[in-house]
């Protein structure tokens, strides 16, 4: 009840009057069945614009911090993430990181929509990152088709750092939706989920207009920050092309 309050009544109608947004192939999202929703990562506005124009109710996975800061600020925080649909997610790995797994797993096989960034965290200049295989096991145990979503603008909204949400006119580019069912079977296979994984981020790559860079953003960020401190660490690009994202042939073996 409250996702829809927040995005029909308190939210939804400001953001849709302060920031107009153009929408593509919103026609691609099917209206029943389990979906997962695969964007880039500009910034925090991505997860509130996105569902917006959506139909149907996205549930994102969120970082595990936003639900247990201490403190009635903290309350809130778990109040509202856990009222619009959100469930945390333990970036840190191990059995907390797979917890969420299974739960978005589940969600997808229930029929729901799974909105998933696979970048990991916010790109730190706007480039697309190399995307972490997560993405591939939900779509692979859960059997659920990927629609790719390309985010366009959102950084200029809401840059990394800035407490402000500037008027900017913003662009949301759903693609084509991806189906892996050519690998039935194939969960637990590295080879398989990160060629699964590259597909994705290549429709991205596409869609967006995004440069790509085949480390990940948390790397990014490690070495930005070095860079900041005075060393003088290379981010390299990836080459632009169909084979940026290392994209698999359709056949196995």
């Amino acid at each position: 009840m409250l996702y829809w309050l927040m995005k029909f009544v308190f939210i939804g109608p400001l953001l849709k009057t302060l920031w107009p947004t153009k929408v593509v192939g919103a026609e691609n999202i099917p209206e029943t069945g389990g979906v997962i929703l695969a964007g880039n990562h500009l910034a925090v506005a991505d997860s509130f614009f996105m569902p917006l124009r959506v139909k149907r109710k996205v549930t994102f996975p969120a970082k595990s911090e936003y639900f247990t800061e201490p403190g009635f600020k903290g309350l809130l925080k778990k109040w509202f993430f856990t009222g619009v649909g959100q469930f945390p997610i333990d970036r840190s790995g191990g059995n907390a990181a797979q917890a969420a797994l299974d739960t978005a797993i589940r969600l997808v096989k229930q029929g729901h929509l799974l909105g998933i960034y696979p970048e990991g965290t916010r790109s730190p200049d706007g480039r697309l990152y190399k995307g972490k295989t997560g993405v591939a096991r939900i779509a692979l145990e859960s059997k659920g088709l990927v629609v790719p979503v390309a985010m366009v603008g959102t950084d200029k909204v809401n840059p990394i750092g800035s407490k402000m949400w500037w008027p900017r006119r913003l662009e949301i580019r759903f693609g084509a939706p991806l189906d892996f069912s050519r690998y039935d079977g194939l969960s637990g296979d590295r080879f398989i989920e990160r060629s699964i994984t590259d597909e994705i981020m290549y429709a991205l790559m596409e869609l967006s207009g995004q440069e790509y860079v085949d480390i990940y953003a948390a790397k990014a960020k490690e070495l930005l920050a070095a860079e900041a401190a005075g060393a003088d660490p290379k981010v390299p690009a990836q080459p632009a092309g169909r084979d940026a994202a290392r994209v698999p042939d359709s056949k196995v073996g």
